[in-house]
């Protein structure tokens, strides 16, 4: 599956105010990123949808991380390690 370099805009909002990054998909803020940290945000939906727009976020803002899914469950990749994605939002100090 090929991903695009930007956020896509289908029922997408991309903002960025005072330092900071947030991007809805519907009704939820799947990334948000300001100095401290990025804030993954599933809002209960671990879709397809959901995992490519946090992707694009990252490659369009340079947030260095990789959302995926393997054997059913999600992971990221983010400094060098694989954390599990088990519950809606998962916290990712900033470097």
């Amino acid at each position: 599956m090929s991903q695009t370099q930007t956020v896509g805009s289908h029922k997408t909002t991309v903002c960025e105010k005072q330092g900071v990054l947030s991007v809805v998909y519907h009704n939820t803020e799947v990334v948000r990123a300001d100095s401290d940290t990025i804030t993954l945000n599933t809002g209960g939906w671990k879709t397809v949808t959901t995992k490519t727009r946090m992707n694009q976020a990252a490659n369009q803002f340079d947030l260095d991380y990789s959302v995926f899914q393997k054997s059913g469950k999600w992971y990221v990749d983010y400094n060098g390690a694989t954390i599990p994605f088990d519950g809606a939002s998962l916290i990712l100090p900033r470097k």
